[in-house]
């Protein structure tokens, strides 16, 4: 059984000259950035365009990697340069069909495939910023720290936000769903 090199240890090889690395990076983050993305903008395409502009970049920026910073956080610091910069090019984000971010709903019964399309919906009506805290920390799984750096703010300030989204967040899923918070 071998055992793989963290990803900070692949991206220094990849910034010192073994680019070909680049592609094992690309296979253990791809899919997380896709959804990161799909989540964003609803835009199956369009994230799909966006996760190779963020590793176009990381190849094109891989001199600007720091030692001991972690991959995932640099990562993401692009990924939102990316989408600030390309969102500013479209006019606005288009919701796509159901199921954008599952694999399929296959043994799912109705009443909680409603429940998720409508947590969907309320997700793409949160303010951009709120929908990006909530995302980086839930579905991503970064830690508070990395979302601090990554934001450039305190982490007590990453906790006001992610607290306010989720707050922003149940109100418009009942708003959605016709029911009264309990």
């Amino acid at each position: 059984m071998t055992v793989e090199p963290p990803d900070e240890v692949l991206m220094q090889q990849v910034r010192a000259g073994n680019v070909r690395l680049l592609s094992v990076l690309f296979d253990r983050h791809h899919v997380a950035l896709f959804l990161f993305y799909v989540r964003m903008t609803g835009d199956r395409a369009w994230s799909e365009d966006l996760v190779q502009e963020v590793f176009y970049r990381i190849l094109k920026y891989r001199a600007s990697y720091q030692d001991g910073a972690p991959f995932a956080t640099w990562m993401y610091r692009i990924a939102r340069n990316t989408h600030f910069e390309q969102r500013g090019r479209r006019r606005r984000e288009t919701p796509i069909e159901d199921g954008w971010d599952t694999p399929g709903r296959a043994g799912i019964p109705l009443e909680q495939h409603q429940e998720q399309m409508l947590l969907r919906r309320a997700l793409l009506e949160l303010p951009h910023p709120q929908r990006e805290v909530l995302l980086l920390s839930r579905y991503q799984n970064l830690k508070y720290e990395q979302i601090a750096a990554l934001l450039g703010c305190e982490v007590a300030a990453v906790k006001v936000r992610v607290h306010r989204a989720l707050s922003s967040l149940r109100e418009i899923f009942f708003q959605l769903s016709g029911r009264k918070a309990s």
